[in-house]
């Protein structure tokens, strides 16, 4: 797979255009992902990015939301799309002879959705059973109530999905405002992957995207991390334990030794994680460890889910896997590994036509460019047993956010301080 067909443009109005061309491929994916997300919205705004992401699907001045689908679908490709705290992503995976019609598709709905009221009283319904769905998983929960005690107020303590509150009450109005802040042209990229000519997707850009006015780069407030407690308890059989502390973010240099340390301590069967709490214990049949990282900060969750008589000692243990790391470091043996997971997972993720396109403008947004393969495995490689230890002793010398989520009848949670939720 050759990196050199990597090509980049710019459209007069900002808006990026990158593909890779993997002539090999009978496909074709492709997508706009705009630098707009959950972190964008202000407080009485919670959910809107997600709201407005399922809106876009609801009919345009062309096409009826049923059309929209069946353009795609009648050509056997599909459709979809997903909001983060950052970004949202509009796109299509089709036969490469279809690309321009998924294109014009993708365009339509970005740029000119209706937002007609009817349709939105229906979807307001979707997304409240979406919202129910997330809060009937007590994974979700743990790690939702982890978020918000972490980070308070600020949009990475609230759900991309919103509050039912919020989404009870958004009007059109209130989406067309928000996509006219945040869908500007210079906050776009087009990015495709497979049999596709980079200068025959520019010209389509040119006539389909070229009227965007411009935009400026998303200010966000820079994310401040809390440590304390919180314990819900519902009807359930296990204990779900979620233990969580501040992390390197993408633009941080250590964040190739973040990682290496992530994958330590939780990424797999032969994890320390995995290895203490269940192949030596027999605690929990699910661990492991997850990073999130946004542009200017991140977050290393450890997650379990044992019998509650023991959520104690799992808890313990867990603890104890993590600051194991701070105090020995990462054996040759560990490192190696998760060396070779990182590698790994960034070459599998290439041979995905749908993941690479995601990746080139993940990137773009991220570094102002594409990085070539090598460039990613050398920073990984270069990652030190001394700079995963160092940075693990950073990290778990602060006292972490607990999570958990106990068996028990369902209680209402009350705030009591910003720092930690009790039940009464």
């Amino acid at each position: 797979m050759s990196e050199q067909s990597v090509r980049i443009s710019r459209l007069d109005n900002g808006l990026v255009v990158v593909s890779h061309a993997l002539p090999h491929l009978e496909t074709v994916a492709l997508g706009l992902w705009v630098q707009a997300g959950s972190r964008d919205e202000q407080p009485d705004e919670s959910g809107i990015a997600h709201f407005l992401e399922h809106m876009a699907f609801k009919g345009t001045e062309r096409r009826s939301a049923y059309e929209i689908a069946a353009a795609i679908e009648d050509r056997g490709g599909d459709l979809n799309a997903a909001t983060s705290p950052e970004h949202t992503g509009y796109t299509a995976h089709v036969l490469k002879d279809d690309w321009q019609l998924a294109l014009d598709v993708v365009a339509d709905i970005v740029c000119a959705p209706r937002f007609d009221a009817h349709e939105m009283e229906r979807e307001r319904n979707v997304i409240l059973q979406e919202i129910a769905a997330a809060n009937d998983d007590p994974v979700d929960v743990a790690f939702e109530q982890a978020d918000r005690l972490a980070f308070g107020n600020h949009p990475l303590g609230r759900p991309v999905l919103g509050s039912p509150e919020v989404i009870m009450r958004l009007q059109p109005a209130d989406l067309a405002a928000f996509r006219q802040r945040h869908y500007g042209a210079r906050r776009m990229v087009l990015a495709a992957a497979g049999n596709i000519e980079h200068d025959a997707l520019r010209s389509e850009a040119e006539k389909l995207l070229a009227h965007l006015p411009p935009s400026k780069p998303p200010r966000r407030e820079k994310p401040a991390f809390h440590p304390g407690e919180s314990v819900a308890t519902r009807v359930q059989d296990q204990a779900h334990i979620v233990l969580s502390w501040p992390f390197p973010g993408y633009l941080d240099e250590a964040i190739w030794p973040a990682q290496v340390a992530a994958a330590v301590l939780g990424g797999g069967m032969s994890s320390r994680l995995f290895q203490e709490l269940r192949e030596k214990r027999g605690l929990c049949y699910d661990t492991y460890s997850y990073q999130s990282s946004q542009a200017d900060g991140g977050v290393l969750y450890l997650y379990a889910a044992t019998a509650p008589q023991q959520a104690d000692e799992a808890q313990m243990l867990m603890l104890d896997v993590a600051r194991s790391l701070a105090e020995d470091g990462p054996t040759a043996t560990e490192l190696a590994r998760a060396k070779a997971q990182a590698r790994a997972a960034l070459v599998m993720s290439l041979e995905s036509a749908t993941a690479r396109a995601g990746q080139l403008a993940r990137q773009l947004f991220a570094w102002g460019e594409v990085r070539k393969l090598r460039e990613i495995e050398a920073c990984i490689d270069a990652v030190s047993a001394d700079q995963v230890a160092a940075l693990a002793r950073t990290t778990f010398e602060a006292e972490p956010v607990r999570s958990m989520v106990m068996p028990g009848e369902p209680r209402m949670i009350q705030a009591d301080s910003p720092q930690r939720i009790t039940l009464h």
